[in-house]
């Protein structure tokens, strides 16, 4: 989706499997798909007045160079790291550098999951981590993203 010329973009990217959201472990992550979760994203951004650009990928570097294009193209980046969360220092070290708004979401409580999946690189650069709550996620962080956005000094 391309902005309009006075709504803000928010980036909205997933990292590695969230394409098989919805066929994979549904026990654990719910039976909707990225589909799913691209429709609900682009009905809450309709209604905030924001712009979205959804994406998803497998790659690491793919997900670091659209991070890097964000910087002085959109007005935030919400983001399910999925995989690389626990591993990519590369993608931290990119959202750092675009000094932009960064909500990071997971449809599981990482907490709640093994180890190894409880820490994350992604939140030393998020201002905020929404997880557990399913691809309603997203939607919540649509709008802790479209709030930050209208009051940036609070």
């Amino acid at each position: 989706m391309s902005p309009g010329p006075s709504l803000p973009l928010i980036a909205v990217f997933n990292g590695p499997n969230m394409n098989m959201l919805g066929l994979r472990q549904p026990h654990l992550y719910g039976s909707a798909t990225l589909d799913d979760v691209e429709a609900l994203c682009a009905e809450i951004a309709d209604q905030l007045g924001l712009a979205i650009d959804f994406r998803q990928t497998n790659g690491e570097g793919e997900l670091v160079s659209w991070v890097q294009e964000c910087r002085g193209r959109a007005a935030g980046i919400i983001i399910n790291p999925a995989g690389y969360t626990t591993t990519s220092i590369a993608l931290m070290d990119a959202l750092l550098a675009t000094e932009l708004p960064v909500i990071e979401v997971h449809v599981t409580n990482i907490h709640r999951r093994e180890e190894f999946r409880q820490h994350s690189y992604v939140s030393k650069a998020a201002v905020g981590v929404i997880c557990g709550l399913g691809i309603n996620g997203y939607k919540l962080a649509l709008t802790a993203m479209a709030d930050l956005l209208e009051a940036p000094d609070e």
